[in-house]
């Protein structure tokens, strides 16, 4: 326990009082979590928030969207939409263009006023255009450095990296490591080079790295490193990120990644075999733990001037550790009596297969021979098909998947664990960094309460039609099984009397 302890008050919420935060990717799924916990629970002077156009939508209605989001509805309660817009500063601007595409008026006004920038912008999705990859995630991340060195106030800069982005090493320690390529030659080069001309080298570019998402990360990393002579910078390295545990919705997300895909595939009964080392396992943050753990370090790195500590495991695996069977046996659990989903095409079920020809074997028969089955029915009449759609998307995420989950690694978070033991007893429920109190089945849970809700839509009062489903598909998944096994059995004992008895008669 750290000894100025403030009497047991909060000491992080007030570090942000008269500070300008800037934060990029603050629409995205951890970008939103961070903007509500600094709005509720601490004292932020100002938010800047560069973002840009998209899909025909302006900075200022993508902003109007982002507050309509279910995250902030307590805060907006508590604090009232107007207070919290003006406490928004929009920038529009680009981290994929020249110069972050920022005007000069807004480019001074960061430069005069902000001291602190979370860089969290970038491109999740592993099988993204190498070129796009590499002018998002590791140039924009070079010239957010290069505006981050102009900040005349800046006290930390903030890089949101991942804790998968060093692949060769087994045993992943808070440090630096060296990147799989020069980055500055990789900028130039990528550049230059045409669209076509990239996407032809991808392979032999990226060398051992799995996928483009992976190697651009680290290189962005390496960058930030580099700049660690000239700016205070910090590395954020969170591993899975999953929906909020708690605050402020339990199983709060706005995407499939990570564990939710996982559980509404295998909820809705469209998943029934996996590719998968079952003993191994994946290490998933929860969001709200994520961000917590941001706002303590950065009170750990301007506050009590830590400056040795600047780089952070955001991992979970040390406190608590579930494996691939596990979380699918929890979640066919919780999809099959507890949170049921709608429109669930077979009952959960299926298994993690050792070997590949075993799960392409179970694929044929029980994803693909179903989905051609049912997509010709629903064509008949005369509704769209889908099945085979969900299964193509299905086939490429488990590409990605599989490297993954065949593979493991251990994460140090020696730096983690030291934040823990300087919070005092109000800080640690209001900045929760720690696995206490967490039960595995219950957080799940509330990821498939979250996917009901965020994700697919599913209004609270339609459970008891779909545990009503869930009956019914539960019913005919046995009588499909004893047929199965009634016909096996059937002309297995045929071909055996006619091996042994068919001569006798003869």
């Amino acid at each position: 326990m750290d000894n100025d302890n403030n009497n047991g008050s909060d000491r992080i919420g007030p570090l942000f009082r008269d500070r300008h935060v800037l934060i990029t990717g603050g629409t995205g799924f951890m970008g939103k979590a961070l903007i509500e916990k600094l709005l509720r629970c601490t004292e932020v002077a100002k938010i800047y928030l560069l973002v840009r156009p998209k899909k025909g939508k302006l900075p200022k209605q993508r902003l109007e969207e982002m507050f309509a989001n279910p995250i902030f509805a307590s805060v907006i309660q508590l604090r009232g939409l107007d207070t919290l817009i003006s406490q928004c500063v929009l920038i529009g601007g680009d981290v994929m263009e020249p110069d972050l595409a920022i005007s000069e008026v807004d480019k001074q006004l960061i430069i005069d006023n902000v001291s602190i920038i979370y860089h969290c912008a970038a491109t999740i999705r592993f099988d993204e255009a190498l070129k796009k990859a590499v002018l998002l995630n590791t140039r924009g991340t070079k010239l957010m450095v290069e505006l981050a060195k102009q900040c005349k106030k800046l006290e930390m800069f903030g890089y949101v990296s991942t804790s998968y982005c060093h692949l060769n090493e087994k045993l992943l320690m808070e440090k630096p490591y060296s990147p799989p390529a020069n980055p500055h030659k990789v900028i130039k080069g990528i550049e230059w080079l045409e669209d076509n001309v990239v996407e032809g080298m991808t392979r032999k570019v990226l060398g051992e790295c799995p996928n483009t998402y992976a190697y651009t990360k680290a290189l962005s990393e390496a960058l930030v490193v580099e700049s660690m002579e000239d700016i205070p910078a910090v590395v954020f390295r969170p591993s899975i990120v999953a929906p909020t545990w708690k605050e402020p919705l339990p199983g709060w997300t706005d995407n499939i990644n990570g564990p939710v895909g996982m559980l509404i595939g295998a909820g809705k009964g469209v998943i029934r075999s996996m590719y998968c080392n079952s003993d191994g396992y994946g290490d998933h943050m929860p969001v709200d733990f994520a961000v917590s753990a941001i706002c303590v370090s950065t009170w750990n790195y301007i506050g009590r001037k830590d400056y040795s500590r600047n780089i952070y495991h955001l991992v979970s695996s040390s406190d608590i550790k579930v494996s691939w069977k596990e979380l699918i046996e929890v979640g066919r659990s919780i999809t099959a009596h507890k949170v049921p989903l709608n429109g669930v095409f077979w009952y959960p079920g299926g298994t993690m297969k050792k070997y590949r020809w075993q799960h392409n074997l179970s694929a044929f028969l029980f994803h693909w021979i179903p989905a051609v089955l049912i997509d010709c029915l629903l064509y008949v009449l005369g509704h769209k098909p889908i099945l085979c759609r969900v299964h193509q998307r299905i086939a490429k995420g488990f590409e990605v998947f599989e490297y993954y989950a065949n593979n493991q690694w251990d994460f140090d978070n020696a730096n983690l664990v030291f934040l823990r033991t300087i919070l005092n007893e109000e800080e640690k429920v209001k900045y929760k960094i720690d696995g206490e109190g967490v039960v595995v089945e219950e957080f799940f849970e509330a990821c498939v309460w979250g996917a009901r809700r965020f994700i697919l839509k599913e209004p609270d009062d339609t459970l008891p039609a779909a545990r009503r489903h869930m009956k019914i598909m539960w019913c005919v998944d046995k009588i499909c099984k004893t047929l199965i096994v009634g016909a096996f059995l059937y002309y297995f004992g045929m071909w055996m009397y006619n091996k042994i008895f068919s001569g006798i008669f003869q």
